[in-house]
């Protein structure tokens, strides 16, 4: 695989997550305007419920956002000292289908089932 394509579809989705992330900012900024009461004595227990369900909500997509920009950061890192396409766990060359389709993994088919499957078990999933 081309390091030079492989960088630039890269760079090209830490854009991307970058304006999530920066939507999700702007978002928060107007929504605490909006609806930043006095007191919540005034509002229903239901409304209130679901602002909480949809901020919950919005955090866990921005965590999730974070986390990919952080593999995109650490792929980039690996393309730039050479261990780019190698499975952290075996050391064996990643399928380029693989690195195609998912620029920043870190595994291998078959370690990524593992890691799935203890990550299953231990109820992190």
């Amino acid at each position: 695989m081309d390091p030079q394509h492989v960088r630039q579809r890269l760079e090209e989705e830490q854009v991307r997550l970058q304006q999530v992330r920066d939507t999700f900012d702007e978002a928060d900024e107007s929504e605490n305007a909006s609806i930043g009461e006095l007191s919540a004595l005034d509002q229903h227990q239901a409304d209130l419920g679901t602002e909480t369900f949809e901020r919950e909500k919005d955090l866990s997509i921005l965590e999730t956002v974070e986390a990919e920009l952080a593999d995109i950061d650490f792929a980039l890192a690996r393309l730039s000292d050479g261990t780019y396409g190698t499975c952290e766990a075996c050391g064996a060359p990643i399928d380029e289908e693989r690195l195609e389709v998912m620029p920043a993994t870190r595994l291998c088919v078959k370690d990524q089932a593992v890691a799935e499957r203890q990550a299953r078990a231990a109820g992190n999933i």
